[in-house]
């Protein structure tokens, strides 16, 4: 059976792109065959490893096994099976091992990074070290954003780094959404989820409250609440409130309304409320935006 080609590329880092805040050290595609030693001894001391013994990497990584299956250990995560769609995320100065099943082998690519953009969303747990892998399946987005990056490193034209940059934070984005995503597996909890949107947004003056809307769809409360902000990251109250935030700028931009009768529309509690508010949300009070966006505030 013919082999893909692997492509290997270690990469040189200088001062401008670590002020970038995500820079590339590695990326790259290899293919293990059945009964081949792993990792094969193409890589660098900094990065090989025997498996028996594991590694620790002063970067992180994100390996993406496409096909095959095997191994994976850390520090925070027990001898766990691997399996072809599945990306591990390799965090700095954490020991690991991982190796595919010698009678099978795999096929595999990974992307080496660091950077203050990295460290801030581990920093604000979006990933853990307790929570290294992620089932993305065979995703051919993911595998072209892989391509995408190991070609531009390729060739290393000026600025290359950036353009990695770029395509490591959208891998990154990817599997985030993939995760999240996985969660809600239930069509019929989305879909509802998915009419709650839609009827706030038909009413985004505030007309129906969140009880009322999930009474409108034969769900209790407490439930309701719960799942819509796990789904979209705000309470439905929150939410509301959001599109109000979008229907007052809409309305300041695109009409001459008065601000008390914008505030009156859109059912806020007093016009004082609504100026505290939108300037919470936009860092000026509704009058100032209006002058901002018309241009009138330029001298």
């Amino acid at each position: 059976m013919k082999h893909k080609k692997n492509n290997i590329n270690y990469l040189i880092v200088n001062k401008l792109d670590e002020l970038w805040g995500l820079y590339t050290t590695t990326i790259g595609f290899e293919s293990t065959p059945p009964n081949t030693s792993y990792p094969q001894k193409k890589h660098p001391t900094s990065h090989w490893f025997n498996p028996t013994y594991g590694r620790i990497l002063h970067e992180y990584q994100l390996v993406y096994i496409t096909k095959g299956e095997g191994i994976f250990e850390s520090t925070n995560c027990k001898p766990v099976k691997i399996q072809s769609g599945t990306i591990i995320l390799l965090f700095p100065d954490e020991w690991h091992t991982y190796k595919p099943n010698n009678e099978i082998g795999w096929d595999e690519y990974w992307v080496g990074f660091n950077g203050d953009y990295i460290i801030k969303l581990i920093s604000n747990n979006f990933f853990s070290k307790k929570s290294p892998l992620f089932d993305v399946g065979f995703n051919e987005q993911i595998v072209a954003l892989f391509k995408q990056g190991i070609e531009t490193a390729n060739f290393q034209k000026t600025a290359y780094q950036q353009v990695l940059s770029g395509i490591t934070s959208l891998l990154l984005g990817s599997i985030f959404y993939s995760e999240k995503n996985n969660a809600f597996r239930d069509k019929a909890i989305i879909s509802q989820i998915d009419k709650a949107r839609m009827m706030m947004r038909e009413n985004s003056e505030g007309n129906l409250n969140p009880p009322s809307i999930a009474k409108a769809l034969n769900l209790s409360y407490s439930w309701f609440r719960r799942v819509f902000k796990e789904y979209t990251g705000f309470s439905p109250a929150q939410y509301q409130m959001e599109l109000k935030i979008q229907k007052s700028k809409e309305l300041l931009t695109s009409t001459i309304m008065p601000v008390k009768e914008i505030a009156f529309d859109l059912n806020f509690e007093s016009i004082s409320y609504f100026i505290t508010f939108f300037k919470s949300k936009t860092g000026m009070s509704p009058i100032e935006y209006r002058k901002k966006v018309h241009g009138k505030n330029k001298r």
